[in-house]
């Protein structure tokens, strides 16, 4: 063999080598990713919402707890909330997310925004607060019901946003659609700005009470919640069996007489290929300690209703915590 030939060999043993090299190290990769333990993690997500809503502040107590307990460092990020959350989490751009219960199930299922876009890769950490559906306006406005909504400027939430479902399925149950409406894509804190601006009139706002978007409208102007009937509680949550019957107690707002409306579940979501240990720990780190949360969500949080209303499954991490307090 000349020596023309053997550098002609070599140079394509070469080639080969570093093909299979290649792929022994993607198979490796694979492995490594469905091999996750604790000491992979350097730091965890907690993706929330916008800076005006329960999600945000309630988050980054919560991301403090998970520092503090399990020594990773934790933050809380801001998000457009529940069905970016489940999105995020599917694309792999956090860790755990705030998400409203309806929202997970039509995640789970393909439905609503999520169109035949099943999203399997996310499981529940647990249940955590009751979100009430808020039909926000102020006393001046002369609006006291939904009907009185037909032909108005009303903010239905951000695009693909939980608050935008709930505001579509009560306007339906009050015999209306958002072609009877003006609808205005804004967030909890664009709304509190363009109520008190005068340039909408009402405002869908789907989170826990007392919420800081609308507090913060009250400072300045008399808010008005929009009262659901308990025949339309009845009839709504017949049909969408993931709502319950919410009061909105005295006082809130400045409000002199309780409200009736309804509400959703607040619940946390993790990604399936979190270690199971490690769910486990983030878990047990949020409902042992929820009772030392100044924020006032914290007294829902409780390891006895954990797994309530909850429509997707369970991250085995955290039903090996709950299995634990039976």
């Amino acid at each position: 063999m000349n020596k023309r030939k053997f550098r002609i060999l070599a140079f394509i043993s070469m080639i080969a080598l570093l093909v299979l090299s290649a792929c022994n190290s993607g198979n490796s990769s694979k492995g490594d990713d469905s091999e996750k333990t604790k000491e992979d993690y350097d730091f965890l997500s907690v993706l929330t919402g916008g800076t005006q809503g329960t999600y945000y502040a309630l988050g980054g107590a919560l991301a403090d707890i998970i520092t503090q307990e399990t020594g990773i460092k934790t933050t809380a990020e801001v998000s457009q909330a529940s069905a970016a959350n489940m999105t995020a989490l599917k694309d792999g751009s956090a860790e755990i997310a705030f998400v409203q219960t309806d929202i997970a199930y039509y995640a789970s299922v393909g439905e609503m925004m999520f169109n035949g876009e099943v999203i399997d890769n996310v499981s529940a950490i647990g249940a955590l607060y009751p979100e009430t559906v808020q039909l926000v306006t102020l006393e001046k406005s002369g609006i006291k019901s939904f009907e009185d909504l037909k032909g108005k400027k009303v903010s239905v939430g951000a695009p693909g946003s939980g608050t935008y479902a709930n505001a579509e399925q009560l306007l339906e149950i009050h015999g209306l659609s958002m072609s009877d409406i003006q609808p205005q894509d804004l967030d909890f804190g664009e709304s509190q700005e363009s109520l008190q601006a005068g340039q909408i009139d009402a405002a869908f706002i789907t989170a826990g009470t007392p919420t800081g978007a609308v507090e913060a409208l009250n400072a300045n102007a008399q808010v008005y919640i929009v009262p659901v009937s308990d025949a339309k509680a009845d009839e709504l949550i017949s049909k969408y069996q993931y709502y319950a019957k919410e009061v909105i107690p005295a006082g809130t707002y400045g409000i002199a007489t309780d409200t009736p409306t309804v509400s959703v579940g607040a619940m946390l979501i993790i990604q399936n290929d979190v270690p199971e240990d490690l769910a486990y720990e983030i878990t047990k780190a949020i409902y042992d300690n929820a009772s030392k949360l100044t924020h006032p969500k914290g007294a829902f949080i409780k390891a006895e209703t954990g797994l309530d209303g909850i429509g997707i499954p369970v991250h085995p991490g955290a039903q090996k915590y709950f299995d634990e307090q039976k």
